[in-house]
């Protein structure tokens, strides 16, 4: 890569954030924040990174990927990067590039360490080349199979068959061999008295392998297939494997599509296998779990300890910490001469059926019956097997939150020991996909409209299918060297529960310049303090929720619900389009905001589980809706709505540019052509009054919530160096929305599906509340800071000045008012962005005033607080808040923070 010197780079990167060269507008408030924030981050040295969580990992389990960006223009295309500790000490590091400015500098970078990396608390990136690692990971990518050595281990990969992986060898010693993708699946719920349960068992096979990566530091190998027995094939995966020089662990990130019949394909076991060779005595061989906590199942196959004669104390303090025992010729002979009178325990599990309560049991072998070993709350998701010359662990990231889990050990007193790792437990009963009620007449459009009125749910028949959603879930292997000791397992585990994260702080994510209007925590003023410690208040107290309401399990996690029942004490759960929320109002985009203003880790993870969750499951993938999210609703996929503002690659690219994940990089491309739904699918179909012929070059298309949707998963592509068709599109949507009469008040346009362009529709007025929040702030905020163009900004701007206007305004510049609109609140960072660019402080004053109002939201004047629930009135004690909606939180919270960065000059006392 070209070579730029250190001390040009980051004078660069300080001028072109002190010159407001950082995607934001100008003005006042950017005057007095950019260059400073970007004269204390970009230090003569480098960017400072630092641990997320925190500190510094002792030994790192696996390696690390982050992201980091940097100012338009400031770092050419090509540019290498060099990584040390803060104490000089070189660390070797990959770099690829993520993303680029319009200009052709870089915008992102993403960055790699292996699991050798020197531990400490912060590191410095800087211009210069690269150190080379002790050991480079090397790929040979053959005819029939992938070859993958990490310096430390090597992994087989077929390219084809029902092997996922072949083998996993440390030096010249096998771990582990043929791992594979299980699926169980019978025919009924087995819940209806009197039905034949049919079960079957299904294998993943390989069809397609795919090196993404190849070293230095790190590799990945991407791996698709489906699950097939006999003539079937279904349930379509992606499986990606990520190697790190001197690593001895690989990281699996696991993808699946349901395309089956709900009605009839129920999955009652999802997992990932292995056999791993079992050597040495049974007293030798041992099992391990992690339990809650620090707590660990450490037991042998044959255990000597507890027996009624002693074997001696070095034989049973070996076998407990896991090392090899004394020749048995050394040992007691009461208990040498019996050995074989003792049991030998060859199978395992551990279940997680709940959120809250783990078991362990064992038996000795197939036939047999299982004894109780010990329970507990939430187990830490990891398990072991083998014995001091070598074993396998094995590990799922949010084990108890995706429950039912399950960690299985088979015939470890054979010759191989069978893992698996149950993403859904055999155990738990099937998983029962199948909508939750009959339809309750609502045949016809009207009817379905009455029930939208009532319970808020967008019923219609056939809508409610899960065809098409999918899952994704971390998993980390281990070929190890001997049976880890407990410190070594604490270790493992914490690096499944929780994968270390390098990133960069808060004041270098704002000097770049990325993701349009916010600013880094500032609580300099009485009122400043008021708006940073409510927005701390609303984080908190929803992330406390998820734990308090159980939000958890497969198909669950990472989601919230949208509403609340003060009379139940519940969140309405229940209650049609009230339940899970669905990325409704843009939750994800609250949540992103708050992370990048306060680096906060657990804000990040909140965010995470929930880009995870709303880009899989409340997204088609497959079918007719692909690409296409589902509205809110008692079950994600339940409601009718299928619109592109819920898949909104807006509420993705958060994550895919701070870690640089490829799944989330997947499901960003797929959305580039998310409008040929419009073809396939009426969004206004229960109000239309005529036939639906659509047009591709005349689609009846909204410039608030679907163009929204719809540019920012070209933007995203068009950052990435992707499809120039994305870029054309944007561009287009962008000219003639600005040349179109009254531009963004019309609401809609005549979408040309080949071109991106619109065209005029009867509607010269089509305000609506929802227009604005679900990504098109964030968007034009972008697009005008990227491009410079002076017709869509006015525009902008006019929607923006007009939105909380006056009736009279808005007669005067559109030729009608817009009605009684709603979320005047969520609004007013529209009246503080027309303020900031226009420098007007009238309409600075007015977006204040808007804002503490509290219209749809939170006034100034409401006192936050929260009371703990206990008694009678709730199953378990629980924190009841003064508000009542996640959607107030949200949008007060992206309201708060567009507002502090755009005109917090001008905040009133």
């Amino acid at each position: 890569m070209a070579m730029m010197s250190r001390r040009k780079l980051l004078l660069s990167a300080a001028a072109a954030a002190a010159a407001g060269q950082i995607g934001l507008p100008p003005g006042p408030a950017r005057a007095a924040t950019a260059g400073p924030v970007a004269a204390r981050d970009v230090l003569d040295d480098g960017v400072r990174l630092h641990w997320l969580e925190g500190g510094a990992p002792g030994r790192l389990a696996g390696g690390s990927t982050w992201g980091v960006p940097w100012p338009k223009g400031a770092v050419p295309k090509g540019q290498d990067f060099a990584l040390r500790t803060a104490a000089g000490q070189q660390v070797p590091v990959q770099t690829w590039a993520t993303a680029y400015w319009p200009d052709g500098s870089l915008k992102w970078t993403a960055h790699a360490v292996g699991a050798d990396v020197a531990p400490a608390e912060h590191y410095l990136l800087t211009a210069g080349r690269p150190a080379a690692p002790a050991a480079a990971v090397t790929v040979k990518d053959g005819r029939d199979q992938v070859e993958v050595s990490t310096g430390v281990i090597r992994c087989l990969i077929p390219k084809k068959g029902d092997r996922l992986v072949r083998s996993i060898m440390r030096g010249d010693l096998e771990i582990a061999r043929d791992g594979r993708l299980i699926c169980l699946r019978q025919d009924e719920p087995g819940d209806d008295e009197g039905g034949t349960v049919k079960r079957e068992r299904f294998e993943g096979r390989t069809e397609k392998v795919t090196v993404e990566q190849s070293g230095p530091v790190r590799a990945v190998i991407r791996i698709e297939g489906e699950h097939r027995r006999g003539g079937r094939s279904w349930l379509p995966f992606t499986v990606r494997l990520y190697f790190y020089t001197g690593g001895d662990g690989i990281r699996a990130v696991h993808s699946f599509v349901f395309d089956g019949d709900e009605k009839k394909d129920f999955i009652s076991g999802l997992g990932i296998r292995f056999e791993v060779p079992m050597r040495g005595e049974l007293h030798d061989r041992h099992v391990r779990f992690a339990g809650q906590g620090d707590g660990v199942l450490s037991e042998a196959v044959r255990g000597i300890t507890g027996l009624r004669r002693d074997p001696g104390a070095a034989v049973r303090r070996a076998q407990v910490a896991g090392q090899a025992t004394p020749p048995v010729a050394t040992w007691d002979t009461r208990v040498s001469s019996r050995l074989h009178l003792i049991p030998a325990f060859g199978d395992y599990s551990l279940r997680q059926i709940s959120a809250d309560g783990f078991q362990i049991r064992k038996r000795t072998k197939a036939g047999h019956g299982w004894i109780p070993v010990d329970s507990g709350g939430r187990a830490g998701g990891l398990g072991y097997v083998g014995g001091p010359g070598g074993g396998f662990a094995f590990g799922m990231r949010n084990f108890w939150q995706l429950h039912p889990t399950q960690l299985d050990v088979r015939r470890a007193a054979g010759d191989r020991a069978e893992v698996t790792v149950w993403l859904w437990s055999p155990e738990a009963g099937p998983m029962d996909l199948r909508f939750y009620h009959d339809g309750l007449g609502q045949d016809t459009y009207p009817e379905q409209l009455e029930g939208l009125e009532i319970t808020y749910e967008d019923y219609e028949p056939g809508f409610g299918t899960p065809y098409g959603i999918a899952r994704t879930t971390e998993l980390m292997f281990w070929a190890l060297e001997s049976t880890p000791a407990a410190e070594r397992v604490a270790e493992l585990t914490e690096a499944v529960r929780t994968p270390p994260l390098i990133v960069a702080p808060p004041a270098h994510l704002h000097a770049a310049g990325v993701f349009g209007d916010w600013s880094p925590v500032d609580r300099s003023t009485p009122a400043r303090k008021r708006i940073e410690d409510r927005l701390d208040f609303l984080f908190d107290y929803h992330r406390e929720q998820v734990d308090q309401r159980s939000w958890y399990g497969f198909w669950d996690y990472g989601d919230i619900m949208h509403s609340y029942d003060p009379d139940r004490h519940v969140w309405r759960y229940d209650v049609g389009g009230y339940a899970w929320d669905n990325s409704e109002l843009s939750t994800d985009l609250w949540l992103w905001y708050h992370y990048l203003r306060t680096g906060r880790a657990e804000a990040f993870r909140f965010a995470e589980a929930m880009t995870r969750h709303t880009g899989e499951v409340d997204v088609y993938h497959l079918g007719k809706w692909r690409d296409l999210g589902t509205r809110h609703g008692v079950q994600h996929w339940a409601d009718s709505a299928k619109q592109a503002r819920i898949s909104n690659a807006g509420y993705r690219r958060f994550l895919y540019f701070l870690t640089a994940d490829e799944r989330i990089g997947d499901l960003l491309r797929d959305l580039v052509d998310v409008d040929r739904t419009f073809l396939v699918l009426d969004p206004i179909r229960k109000i239309r009054t005529g036939p639906y012929e659509p047009d591709p070059h005349a689609l009846g298309v909204s410039t608030g919530t679907d163009w929204s949707g719809l540019a920012l998963a070209w933007l995203t592509e068009w950052e990435r160096g992707g499809a120039p068709i994305a870029r054309e599109k944007l561009l287009n949507g962008m000219r003639t929305i600005a040349a179109m009469p009254n531009g963004f008040i019309r609401g809609s346009g005549l979408y040309d599906l080949d071109d991106g362009t619109f065209k005029p529709n009867d509607t010269a007025v089509g305000v609506g509340s929802l227009g604005a929040v679900f990504g098109l702030v964030e968007l034009c905020s972008e697009v005008i800071s990227l491009t410079g163009d002076e017709a869509f900004t006015r525009a902008w701007l006019q929607y923006c000045r007009l939105y909380n206007g006056t009736a009279a305004e808005q007669q005067a510049e559109a030729g009608q008012s817009f009605g009684n609109q709603n979320l005047r609140q969520a609004h007013s960072r529209l009246t503080a962005y027309a303020a900031a660019k226009l420098g007007d402080a009238g309409l600075a004053a007015r977006a204040w005033q808007e804002f503490d109002t509290g219209h749809a939201g939170y006034p100034r004047t409401l006192e936050f607080t929260s009371v703990r629930l206990e008694g009678s009135k709730v199953l378990k004690p629980v924190d009841e808040a003064t508000f009542a909606s996640v959607n107030a939180s949200a949008q007060y919270g992206l309201a708060a923070v567009q507002c502090l960065a755009l005109i917090g000059d001008r905040l009133p006392a």
